[in-house]
């Protein structure tokens, strides 16, 4: 039970909050962690929370895994920090050989940086950089980042480009195969065909065919909605880029690391990108991201042409090579696949309860449900999804949403997390629909 002191204290912090953080960083419910383990977050009164957003995916290992805390510690206690472009350490160096001996690109070479958008921005610039193009093509729904060029690629306008004035020139937006919302029918191959056929008429007839540097994809959809690209689409994308010479640049950020059952996602499909962006679950919860690319492509920029202070920061970097040996030695992708069959199992069980799941996806322990107002007119059901989400945060699980409607609720279940733990949090999730469902 929650002290007196715990209380002011936590008050205060609120007052505080409100007062000195821009509102524009929005957190769902104003609360405070203290603590946090595995599954498990601690907030400043004492209560304990079932966390299934992982730090929106940069938690894959869980919170405060034992060897990676040991790593930062280490680490810490030796170099913090120099900047890679005064002098190198070894740590910079030993994770971009790992990133090159775990990736599906052959003969790469590596950039570190601080975030998810800064990988991205990086990865554009190395594409115009070496084919000396300037178009890019992403797709609607997509979500790449909130700097000025990323919130240009991303293909969702509330919050993210709303007041922002002109946005980046030269980015294009192309449907991605989205069966639940298709206006091109539902069967998964024929949304394909179909969204493959309008990017090839559209290279041909309203961009200027031999100035696209890249396409830049999912493999699964973030915010967009948790929308699962099927082998086939991918397959189709990279025969389109060896046509036209354009670049493929697959953007794993979210689904890197294990997250969808392979070590990345677009192994699913079992075609090699030109470029990959990581971040996220790369260091367990560090500020850390990395452009991983064919060797030409990756050495085209000239030496200064990229960089900065912070990007490979020494602690980050030991951190993620502690996270990623923990990830194979504990066989992470595979338990991904395990989590991810109890979770679909039991939202497909909740789907044939509740019609207001108008549709539920996923891949491996990337899973979601769209909440909607009813099967047959699929009209996206905010506030419902809304109550369901502060159902779940009352009785101790965390989760968040996502999707063009802002109406898809997705689970991002830590890899470590034991059967009794997820079942725990699919038992809370399935008492909130209850209760949201019989309030609406």
């Amino acid at each position: 039970m929650e002290t007196i002191d715990q209380i002011k204290q936590k008050e205060q912090l609120i007052q505080d909050w409100d007062k000195y953080v821009t509102r524009g960083v929005a957190t769902a419910e104003k609360n405070i962690a203290v603590k946090s383990h595995g599954c498990w977050v601690e907030d400043i009164e004492g209560n304990k929370y079932l966390d299934f957003a992982a730090g929106i995916g940069a938690l894959n290992m869980g919170h405060t895994p034992f060897e990676v805390v040991e790593a930062i510690q280490k680490q810490t206690a030796e170099l913090i920090h120099t900047c890679f472009s005064v002098i190198g350490y070894p740590s910079y160096i030993q994770l971009a050989k790992k990133l090159t001996e775990i990736c599906p690109i052959p003969d790469a070479k590596v950039l570190l940086a601080n975030s998810g958008a800064e990988a991205v921005e990086n990865a554009i610039k190395i594409a115009r950089y070496a084919t000396g193009k300037t178009h890019v093509i992403a797709f609607k729904n997509a979500f790449h980042g909130r700097t000025f060029l990323t919130m240009t690629l991303t293909g969702k306008s509330n919050p993210f480009k709303i007041n922002y004035g002109p946005l980046a020139p030269y980015i294009h937006h192309e449907y991605y195969p989205y069966p639940y919302r298709s206006p091109f029918g539902s069967t998964e191959e024929k949304v394909v065909e179909k969204c493959m056929e309008q990017l090839e008429d559209n290279i041909n007839s309203i961009y200027t065919t031999d100035d696209i540097a890249a396409i830049i994809v999912e493999p699964v959809q973030g915010d967009g909605g948790f929308i699962v690209g099927p082998p086939l689409f991918f397959q189709a994308l990279r025969k389109i880029c060896d046509k036209y010479n354009i670049l493929l640049i697959v953007d794993e950020i979210q689904t890197g690391f294990g997250r969808t059952g392979k070590m990345f996602a677009i192994e699913h499909a079992g075609i090699t990108p030109d470029l990959m962006t990581v971040g996220k679950s790369l260091s367990s919860g560090l500020p850390l991201s990395a452009v991983i690319g064919k060797k030409e492509l990756m050495d085209a920029p000239k030496p200064g042409a990229l960089g900065g202070t912070y990007g490979g920061n020494p602690v980050a970097c030991s951190g993620a090579l502690a996270a990623i040996d923990y990830l194979e030695k504990n066989n992470l992708c595979e338990r991904a696949m395990i989590i991810g069959d109890l979770i679909m199992n039991r939202l497909k069980d909740f789907q044939t309860k509740f019609p207001q799941i108008g549709d539920v996806r996923g891949l491996g322990a990337m899973n979601a449900i769209e909440i909607v107002k009813d099967p047959v007119s699929k009209e996206p059901h905010v506030e419902l999804t809304n109550q369901i989400l502060k159902n779940c945060r009352d009785n101790g699980l965390l989760i968040i949403k996502c999707g063009q409607y802002d109406n898809v609720i997705r689970l991002l279940v830590p890899l470590i997390a034991t059967e009794e733990e997820v079942q725990k949090g699919l038992n809370i999730l399935e008492l909130a629909l209850e209760e949201s469902i019989w309030k609406n």
